[in-house]
């Protein structure tokens, strides 16, 4: 079996990819003067550009853990992401509250797509 890893670090990869799976590392807004929604909108605009770069993207995603800092937080989320998906299948997807790196930061995205 053949793993392709994409924009890595020492300590990660962003993206890997392994028998025709597509992993995401968990993905995070960089303009923390956002609100949930629009810190959202760029995190899975960031999931787009690097599910590209394995050749696939957001209609072949079957599985998404979302981490928010207020789990109250989650129908700014949900309004993104619905827009995000355009009426497209939704995946399986868990979303929990958890702490993030950064207080700021309202919301973090990981996601696994098939090729």
């Amino acid at each position: 079996m053949t793993v392709t890893r994409y924009e890595t670090s020492p300590v990660y990869s962003k993206v890997t990819e392994a028998n025709g799976f597509v992993f995401t590392a968990g993905v995070i807004p960089t303009d923390l003067s956002k609100d949930v929604e629009g810190q959202t909108a760029e995190v899975l605009a960031e999931i787009d550009r690097l599910l590209a770069l394995a050749s696939t993207g957001k209609a072949k995603i079957v599985q998404a853990t979302v981490w928010l800092s207020d789990i109250r937080s989650r129908d700014g989320m949900n309004k993104a992401w619905s827009a995000w998906l355009g009426g497209e299948g939704a995946p399986a997807r868990a979303c929990v509250e958890a702490k993030v790196i950064d207080p700021r930061m309202l919301v973090e995205i990981s996601v696994v797509a098939v090729k």
